[in-house]
C-alpha cells in the first residue's frame, strides 16, 4: 500500500503544479454555478411592456399599477393608438402589449365582465408564453379582490399550488443539471488525459516497471481527482443554499454519496477514454465533444426528455448525468430517500463498475 499512496502523492503534484489544471477543477464548477444561476435562467423578470388604455378609470389605473410593481414587468410604454403596438414590437422596445377597452370599469361594475387584450411578441414563443401567463394571473389576481364579497353566477374558480417551487425559479432546475455537468465535464476531461500524458512524457515506463498491479495505477490515477471533487461538490453545494437560495430538503449524507457515487462514474469513464487514446488531444475532444452535448441535450435538465422522439429517450437511458440529474433534483426539492431513488442508484453504480472494469482490462502494460 506504500507504493500505492506514493503513486497518488505524485499525482497529486502533478496536479498542484499546474495551475491551469487546479483553475479547471476548482475554479470551472463556481464559475459555471454562478452563471447558471444567475445568468442564465428560463424565468422573465423585468419584461418592457406597453399599455394601450382606452378606458383610463380607477380600475385599468389599478391594474397598470400591479404590473409595474410586480418583478416580472416594467411598463416601458403607454401607447395613444392601436398603430403604435405594431411599431412598438417591430422596435424591439416591449415583449407584451395591454389594451384596456373603452368603459373598462363601468363594465366591470355593471355587466360582472370585462375585456383585457394581451398581444405577445410570439417570435420567442416560450417567453410570450410566459408573460401572458403572468400577467393572466395578475388579472385574475385583481379581479377575485375585486369580487370578493360578490357571488357571481356560473363561476368557475381554478385553483394552483406549486409544489417544491412555489416562486418558480430557474435556479431549482439549474443547479442539479450544473452538478451533473461540471462533475461529469471535469473528472472526466482531467482523468482522460492522465494515463495518455504519462505516455507522451515518457515516463509510463518507470509505472510500467513498478512492482504496482495494474489496478492499482489505474486507481492511483482516480483517487486526487476523486479527493478534489468533493471540494468542488461542496462549494457547489454552498453557493446553492447561501447565494441561489435553493433548498436541500432531503439527507444531506445521501447527497453527499450520491455526488461521490457520481463522480467515480465519471472517473471510471475518464480512465476508459485514456486507456484507449492515443494522445492527449484525442482524449481531450472525445471527453469533451462526446459528453457535452448528450449531458446538455439528453440529460434533461436542458431540454424534458418526455418531449423527445422515442430513439432519442432510449439513449438518454445511458447518458450517466440523466440519473444524477434526476437524483439530485429529488433529494434537494422533493426531499426523497433512498427508498425511492434504489432503482436510480443502482444504474450508475452498475455504470461505474463497468467502465472501471474495462479500463482496467485495457491497461496496457506493455508500450509496444
Amino acid at each position: 500500500m506504500k507504493q500505492f499512496f506514493a503513486f497518488v502523492k505524485k499525482e497529486f503534484y502533478h496536479i498542484w503544479r499546474d495551475k491551469r489544471t487546479m483553475f479547471i477543477l476548482l475554479g470551472m464548477p463556481v464559475v459555471q454555478i454562478v452563471i447558471f444561476g444567475f445568468a442564465l435562467t428560463n424565468e422573465v423578470k423585468n419584461a418592457n411592456i406597453a399599455v394601450l388604455d382606452n378606458s383610463k378609470d380607477a380600475a385599468t389605473t389599478s391594474l397598470i399599477a400591479q404590473l409595474d410593481a410586480s418583478r416580472y414587468f416594467a411598463v416601458e410604454k403607454d401607447l395613444v393608438s392601436y398603430k403604435e403596438v405594431d411599431e412598438e414590437f417591430k422596435k424591439g422596445n416591449i415583449k407584451l402589449a395591454i389594451v384596456f377597452p373603452p368603459h373598462f370599469a363601468e363594465d366591470l361594475q355593471h355587466f360582472n365582465k370585462a375585456q383585457v387584450q394581451l398581444i405577445a411578441d410570439a417570435a420567442d414563443p416560450n417567453t410570450a408564453s410566459q408573460l401572458t401567463n403572468y400577467a393572466t394571473a395578475i388579472i385574475i389576481d385583481y379581479q377575485n379582490r375585486v369580487t370578493n364579497d360578490r357571488k357571481l353566477p356560473y363561476t368557475i374558480n381554478t385553483e394552483m399550488r406549486m409544489l417544491y417551487n412555489p416562486q418558480l425559479k430557474g435556479a431549482f432546475n439549474f443547479v442539479p443539471g450544473v452538478m451533473a455537468m461540471v462533475l461529469l465535464l471535469v473528472c472526466t476531461m482531467m482523468t482522460a488525459i492522465t494515463i495518455v500524458k504519462e505516455k507522451e512524457m515518457g515516463t509510463m515506463e518507470v509505472m510500467l516497471v513498478s512492482p504496482m498491479r495494474p489496478q492499482l495505477v489505474v486507481l492511483a490515477k482516480a483517487v486526487p481527482y476523486l479527493l478534489l471533487s468533493t471540494i468542488n461538490i461542496t462549494s457547489i453545494l454552498l453557493l446553492s443554499v447561501f447565494a441561489l437560495e435553493v433548498p436541500i430538503n432531503g439527507s444531506l449524507a445521501l447527497l453527499g454519496f450520491e455526488s461521490i457515487l457520481f463522480t467515480l462514474v465519471s472517473l471510471s469513464l475518464g480512465l476508459l477514454i485514456s486507456s484507449g487514446a492515443a494522445s492527449q488531444q484525442t482524449a481531450m475532444f472525445i471527453s469533451l465533444i462526446a459528453l457535452f452535448l448528450p449531458t446538455v441535450m439528453l440529460s434533461g435538465f436542458m431540454f424534458p426528455v418526455e418531449n423527445m422522439p422515442l430513439p432519442l429517450r432510449i439513449v438518454s437511458n445511458i447518458v450517466p448525468a440523466k440519473w444524477f440529474y434526476t437524483i439530485v433534483k429529488s433529494v434537494m426539492i422533493k426531499g426523497l430517500g433512498i427508498k425511492g431513488l434504489w432503482k436510480e442508484t443502482l444504474i450508475p453504480a452498475g455504470m461505474m463498475t463497468f467502465f472501471l472494469t474495462i479500463a482496467i482490462k485495457r491497461f496496457k502494460i506493455r508500450l509496444a
